[in-house]
């Protein structure tokens, strides 16, 4: 294109590079980090309970109460969503790159510190924990916009979206290891500590030394993004922060030049004329432009993470409940943290990790567009595959853990993935982080919506199988039922949100044309179905 930087072009033409492979690394190891410490927390929850909560009275070991449960499933969503919007805002001020590290160095030190606490009762172990995880998800909320931009910009238009997806995809690699994990320390303590089953002892089915296990999980999450620290120090700034944005063309050709190793041009000239025109996020101009796709982005990520972390934070709820896993009375508290690291280590490996991988290998052949849909339509399927013979698969467990894994695949080969690639592409260079940023925080809203609603739904209906502290719900079939037809409204929003295969950043947003030629282009421009 005439008005295309020659920097810019070059990105947008390079072949496949070893940089393009150290930014998926790095940028993907703060996802596998977030991940990681989002959802550890479901493999810990029901040993918190026998710890802090053990009544010696009850026929079932303690549990988290309401609140407890509540706050330690949701506060670190709060602190995500917090950080998404304000770290995304603070990318597109102070730029990518001056962000990036900041937000990992927070993630370390909120990992290692969610394994500490200040006393030994309760509610002071909650709140440490509780406080700790809130700025740990702040942290992990800033990774979010800044991890998807900076890989948005650095890839070429061939492969953006693979690229996108595979720092995505370590969320699944992240996800994993917190159950191997667990498996390990869980296995070691319980060799170490032998602890019997709740109904034969129940003073001494926990080990005093069962306080570290959960310590131990927690803080291990701080080692992969510590490794990553000073990689991240290293990166340039994106080229398009710096010439889009910062308006300063020869940085941008210098440190361009030295990552693809070709010599560039600097065209200060070209810089000064394109992009004339800065509306703000709040203008009419930019409601004109991008106030579909931001509605697009925004409420298909909305409904996706209502469903996809309501699933997967309760797991062990939902194979309690169809008999997977043994009865926590019979079972020491070691022996329950193994089960419920095993049962969801064996879904990650099933459905979660390969369906990431499938989104980065076909996301160019399909377009993200046709993926999201199918992905949205696939977990209606099985949701209500599920939902409707619910009694049918309580005798049916393998048949049962097919099918929930396959509602993972197609999260994963489907919205999860896309929903974060999406916002990375369509917004102005100046709005990206900002525009990816409330995207993200719409997702976790929704999962914060799905957390606490699925904790007080999917209680049983007849009282004398509710948790205690609990009120009756509506039951896991028709909570199941409530998730199928949120995914429903995720596949009708998701027509919302344009096809990018294959073309430029500028190109999508109109950066580098006249303004009446934007309005033209993108007008006409249909999303294929």
């Amino acid at each position: 294109m005439a008005n295309q930087l020659g920097v810019l072009n070059a990105l947008d033409a390079a072949k496949t590079q070893w940089y393009h492979f150290t930014a998926i690394v790095i940028a993907g190891m703060g996802f596998f980090t977030d991940a990681y410490d989002l959802f550890s927390i479901s493999l810990i929850t029901k040993l918190l309970g026998r710890i802090y909560y053990f009544d010696a009275l009850s026929e079932k070991p303690g549990t988290l109460p309401l609140r407890i449960a509540a706050a330690v499933n949701g506060v670190a969503f709060c602190g995500t969503l917090a950080g998404q919007l304000f770290f995304g805002w603070l990318g597109d001020k102070l730029g990518r790159k001056r962000v990036y590290g900041l937000t990992l160095m927070l993630m370390v030190i909120c990992s290692i510190a969610s394994g500490l606490s200040f006393g030994k009762s309760p509610d002071g172990v909650m709140a440490t924990l509780c406080f700790f995880r809130f700025w740990l998800g702040f942290g992990i909320g800033g990774d979010y916009p800044l991890s998807a931009t900076i890989m948005s910009e650095y890839a070429n238009k061939k492969t953006r979206g693979a690229f996108i997806a595979a720092v995505f995809a370590m969320q699944g690699f992240g996800i994993l290891t917190g159950g191997i994990i667990a498996l390990i320390v869980s296995a070691a303590f319980d060799h170490a500590y032998k602890a019997l089953p709740y109904n034969v002892d129940r003073e001494h089915s926990t080990a005093p030394q069962a306080d570290y296990i959960w310590r131990i999980i927690l803080m291990f999450g701080a080692i992969p993004a510590l490794l990553t620290y000073y990689w991240r120090m290293k990166m340039p700034e994106t080229a398009r922060y710096t010439a889009l944005v910062a308006r300063n063309a020869k940085q941008a050709a210098a440190d361009m030049s030295k990552v693809l190793q070709v010599e560039l041009n600097a065209e200060q000239e070209k810089v000064d004329k394109i992009g004339r025109e800065q509306f703000g996020l709040f203008s009419k101009e930019f409601a004109k432009r991008h106030g579909l796709h931001l509605l697009g982005t925004t409420s298909t990520w909305f409904f996706l993470d209502i469903a996809f972390y309501s699933s997967n934070l309760f797991q062990k709820d939902i194979f309690s409940a169809i008999g997977w896993l043994p009865k926590a009375e019979t079972m020491s508290a070691t022996k329950e943290v193994y089960q419920i690291a095993k049962a969801q280590t064996l879904i990650a490996l099933c459905g979660t990790v390969p369906g990431y991988w499938f989104t980065v290998a076909f996301i160019e052949h399909l377009g993200r567009f046709a993926i999201q849909l199918m992905g949205f339509f696939f977990m209606s399927v099985f949701m209500f595959a599920l939902a409707i013979p619910y009694p049918y698969w309580k005798t049916h467990n393998t048949g049962f853990l097919i099918m929930y894994s396959l509602t993972f695949f197609f999260a994963n080969f489907g919205p999860n993935a896309t929903t974060f690639i999406v916002p990375a592409e369509i917004f102005p260079a100046r709005l990206r982080s900002t525009c990816h940023g409330i995207s993200a925080a719409a997702g976790k809203a929704g999962a914060i919506v799905g957390s606490l609603g699925f904790l007080y739904a999917a209680q049983s209906t007849n009282h004398d199988k509710v948790d205690k502290g609990y009120h009756t719900g509506i039951g896991v079939k028709n909570a199941l039922i409530v998730l199928g037809a949120v995914n429903c409204l995720g596949m009708l929003f998701t027509l919302l949100v344009p096809e990018t295969m294959g073309r430029s950043l500028e190109d999508i947003t109109g950066e580098n044309e006249e303004d009446n030629g934007y309005e033209q282009r993108f007008s006409v421009e249909k999303v294929p179905v």
